[in-house]
């Protein structure tokens, strides 16, 4: 998260270019060492789990008759792009999700591998990477059920790229019925800022400037992306965007809630459309994720 990735467009010869700001790398590489500082730097993003994984962790279970209590996401392949320090791959690991968590900072990766290994239980289910996402797709020796892009695609350079990498990288399963007891998945999960002038006066100007609960310069208003402009590049890489929930973050409290509008921060639930001629996964959808939870005042992130 709050990272910024390497991505180059798909490689049609043996040339390819880097989407990799060497300057934004170096300045997080600054803060490699504070992942896990709950008071620190990425205090928002701590908070941020409150509501994010019970997002995901829903989501997965909406589309599936069967779980195992305890380890409910048991048997799931998650690539957690932009891992940084592991906050997100860490709570979904314990869920009982098999977790790859890739980010281009070797010093991140280090700091995630560290923190794993408290743990005897993550450190089986987590691995972590120091990759870029398009280095995933070269590898092309595996694919995984569910992405998670948490905070990272307003640092990408090349965001169709990025979606089409997305992409490449989920499984593709046929249509199942739920009364079978299996998970119907292809999921993609992003969580990211609008670009609005509100985001611009609260994300930046308040929360990096005045207030200080983001280092300052760690967002560039220009790449936010209005969830239109996800949701059409979503849909023309094939997927369907089911879910769009707009998030708030409380400085006052430093908890994070839903509410309706999207004019700050928001999360997406899309799903990677079925094989031709088969029914869509996303048909095994219930209704109840397509609910939108209220929030109170606060400011963007």
């Amino acid at each position: 998260q709050l990272l910024l990735f390497r991505l180059t467009a798909k490689r049609l010869s043996s040339t390819s270019h880097s989407s990799v700001d060497s300057k934004e790398m170096k300045k997080f590489q600054l803060l490699a060492h504070k992942w896990w500082d709950e008071e620190g730097e990425y205090s928002a993003l701590h908070s941020m789990n409150d509501i994010r994984v019970p997002f995901i962790r829903d989501t997965l279970l909406s589309m599936s008759s069967n779980y195992h209590l305890g380890n409910p996401l048991s048997g799931v392949k998650i690539l957690d792009i932009g891992c940084g320090g592991g906050l997100l791959s860490e709570p979904l690991g314990r869920l009982g999700a098999s977790v790859t968590g890739i980010d281009p900072l070797e010093d991140n990766i280090r700091t995630a591998d560290q923190h794993k290994s408290f743990d005897p239980v993550l450190a089986k289910r987590i691995q972590y990477k120091s990759s870029s996402l398009e280095e995933i797709v070269e590898e092309s020796m595996e694919t995984f059920d569910v992405i998670v892009a948490s905070e990272v695609v307003e640092h990408v350079a090349d965001l169709e790229t990025f979606i089409k990498c997305c992409s490449q990288v989920l499984k593709v399963r046929e249509f199942l019925p739920s009364l079978l007891g299996v998970f119907v998945l292809c999921s993609l999960f992003i969580t990211t800022i609008n670009k609005t002038q509100l985001s611009y006066v609260l994300g930046i100007v308040v929360a990096e400037k005045i207030i200080g609960i983001v280092p300052e310069g760690t967002h560039e208003w220009e790449k936010f992306v209005p969830p239109e402009e996800l949701e059409r590049l979503l849909e023309s890489n094939g997927f369907l965007v089911k879910t769009v929930n707009g998030m708030l973050y409380n400085p006052l409290s430093g908890s994070w809630s839903w509410m309706e509008s999207t004019s700050l921060n928001y999360a997406v639930h899309a799903v990677k459309s079925g094989a031709r001629g088969q029914p869509s996964p996303t048909d095994a959808l219930s209704e109840a994720e397509r609910e939108q939870p209220s929030a109170t005042a606060g400011t963007a992130l």
